[in-house]
């Protein structure tokens, strides 16, 4: 399973897992926040976001990562260097095999060996995180900053894609 991580688990988490979902059907994705409401439904920005990347909305309620989200995850990845920190200090079990979308769309190896084995080689754990792997969260921002964060993470996400499927084309 891949769980996607963002604060609130209301725009940049939620992008994500619809992406990779329509992308790679079979793959079992989550998301969930790092400091949610729970039940909280996608806004009307957010919902904008969705359509001008033409990705369906899914029926999303707000929700809390907890230990079973984070044990069960393959890959944990989060959208901003705060989240991956965020999993250090509360699952550190889980944190070579946690790190940001930015950086495992660019640095996980795409070949058919076993996922965990790919990731488990990035060194996850002992990553420094950088200002670079955010991907800035739009809450409070007008529409565009709504639908540029989605063109961000359709691409963040098209890139990670292939370097998941369980037989990448390479």
């Amino acid at each position: 399973m891949i769980l996607f991580l963002c604060t609130g688990n209301a725009t940049r988490s939620v992008l994500a897992g619809a992406a990779l979902r329509a992308r790679v059907p079979d793959l079992e994705v989550a998301t969930a926040g790092t400091l949610t409401i729970d039940g909280l439904p996608m806004s009307w920005r957010t919902r904008a976001g969705f359509e001008s990347v033409g990705l369906a909305r899914p029926d999303h309620r707000s929700r809390q990562a907890v230990a079973a989200d984070v044990d069960a995850a393959t890959l944990v990845v989060g959208l901003a260097p705060e989240h991956v920190e965020w999993v250090r200090r509360e699952h550190p079990a889980a944190a070579p095999r946690t790190g940001t979308l930015k950086r495992v769309a660019h640095d996980l190896a795409a070949d058919r060996r076993p996922l965990a084995g790919r990731v488990a080689e990035l060194g996850l754990a002992d990553v420094v995180l950088a200002d670079w792997e955010e991907v800035i969260d739009p809450a409070g921002g007008d529409v565009e900053a709504f639908t540029a964060c989605a063109a961000e993470v359709v691409a963040l996400v098209d890139a990670l894609a292939p370097r998941l499927r369980p037989n990448p084309e390479v």
